[in-house]
């Protein structure tokens, strides 16, 4: 889960704590606690009690707990079996164990990538033959 630059927690939002507002931490940080607002890491483990209320921006993120907002990874997000999200996902990778609720809209391209499917329109996966 963890590069080799990232292996060390740094930061621990307990069981009984609430933040509010914005939090920034350089390495990784859990959240065992509530925090309302936007959070800022390089990792963040959401444990089975914790909850986001907020965006998150991350390298990478894995949810166990309750996330309502949008998370932006550079890497990867894992929705563990009892994670709840609400909101949008954008990352290159993205996991979602059985059990796991996920309200909302992945995307798991790029934005550099053209779109290519138009919002009602479906691509085929095999090119089909016309005016046969």
């Amino acid at each position: 889960m963890f590069g080799k630059s990232s292996r060390k927690l740094e930061t621990i939002v307990g069981n009984d704590t609430r933040i509010e507002g914005k939090a920034s931490v350089k390495g990784t940080i859990r959240i065992d606690g509530i925090v309302e607002g936007d959070v800022l890491a390089d990792w963040v483990i959401v444990g089975e009690s914790g909850k986001i209320l907020g965006n998150t921006r991350v390298r990478g993120m894995v949810v166990g707990g309750s996330v309502e907002g949008n998370i932006e990874a550079m890497e990867t997000v894992e929705l563990r079996e009892k994670a709840t999200m609400v909101g949008e996902i954008h990352a290159p990778k993205l996991g979602i164990c059985e059990g796991a609720v996920f309200d909302g809209h992945a995307r798991m391209k790029d934005d550099a990538e053209p779109a290519g499917i138009q919002e009602g329109n479906v691509r085929p996966l095999i090119p089909t033959k016309t005016g046969t």
